[in-house]
Order: C-alpha cells, then structure tokens, then sequence
C-alpha cells in the first residue's frame, strides 16, 4: 500500500550513486513543471498538469526505490564476504571432517549466496532507476515540446502513456525491492 504522506525528499541523506538518482528525478520534475508553465491556458494545460502529478509520483516512487537501495547497500557492507570465503576455503581443504565442519561450510555457503543476492538486487535497481531517470528525461522533453506545439490534448496522449507506464514501473521495482530477498530462516 502506498504510504499515506509521502516523506519528505532529502537526497543528501542518500550515498552514491542513490543521491544522484534522486536528484536527477527533482530535476527532471522541476523541468517538467516548467514546461507545462509554457503550455497555454485551457484543456491543454489542465491535462499536462495532470501529467505532472503523474511524474510527481513518479519521483516519490524513484525516492523510496532510493531508499531501499541504500538500505540493501548497508546490508551488504554487513557481510564480511572475504572472511567467509577464507573461512570456507580452509574447511574445503581440510576435506570432508566432522558433521560441524560440514554444517559451517553449509553456513558460509548460505552468507555468501546472500551477498551475492544483495550485490544482483542493488545493481539491478541502480540500472533500473538509472533507465526510469532516462525515461522522464525523455518525457520533458516531450513535454516541452508539446507545451508549444500541441494545439490538441490528444496529442498528449503518448506523453500521459509514457508517464503512467514509468510510474508503474517505479512501484513495480519499489514493491520487488521490498519483497524480493526477504530473509530466509533456515
């Protein structure tokens, strides 16, 4: 469910490379926002407003699909895969011992696999948020051409598709993001 009060947006409370994202989505509102600012009065303009509430929402979604990548990047700094993975290549060498080392080897193994879950969930948001930023990129620019050259609110039709879609997208991710590797218990 969506939150009620969306939060405040504060990229400055994110690291590299979320900050970034989540700036070049305020941008790319603020631009949008202008654009329909150059839009004439009338049925074109209420519609391109209405777009904009669409990209809007679009940028609360890029800003929590932020957060919850900046939340998986901490979980991985958790996991101290370098020891793992000498821990585990000891016990392998050691050969095939003692039930406990057998169940240690199954732990490690476990840790790493997680790790490397968590490194394929953020870069697979990265790239994600990275395409979505593309793609409102590209729906100001289409807004600004269109704030000048539509004489007609069908013509907006494209743009309003493109930005529900991207919306959609963003929520898909964000929804993934918040139920994909949730922890097991084994």
């Amino acid at each position: 469910p969506r939150d009620p009060k969306p939060d405040r947006i504060d990229p400055f409370t994110l690291g590299e490379p979320w900050r970034r994202a989540v700036q070049d989505a305020l941008q790319a509102r603020n631009r949008f926002r202008e654009a329909v600012g150059d839009a004439r009065q009338g049925p074109l303009r209420d519609r391109m407003e209405e777009i904009a509430d669409a990209v809007e929402r679009g940028v609360d979604e890029a800003w929590r699909v932020a957060r919850q990548g900046a939340r998986r990047v901490e979980a991985r700094r958790r996991i101290d895969t370098a020891e793992a993975r000498q821990e585990l290549a000891q016990i392998e060498a050691r050969g095939s011992g003692s039930d406990a080392l057998e169940q240690t080897a199954k732990s490690l193994r476990a840790e790493l696999a997680a790790a490397e879950r968590l490194e394929r969930t953020i870069q697979d948001a990265q790239d994600r948020l990275r395409l979505t930023n593309a793609r409102l990129d590209e729906a100001v620019a289409q807004a600004a051409e269109l704030s000048v050259a539509a004489d007609d609110v069908a013509q907006l039709a494209g743009l309003g598709d493109a930005v529900d879609d991207l919306v959609t997208d963003l929520e898909a991710l964000r929804l993934g993001l918040e139920e994909v590797q949730r922890p097991s218990t084994s």
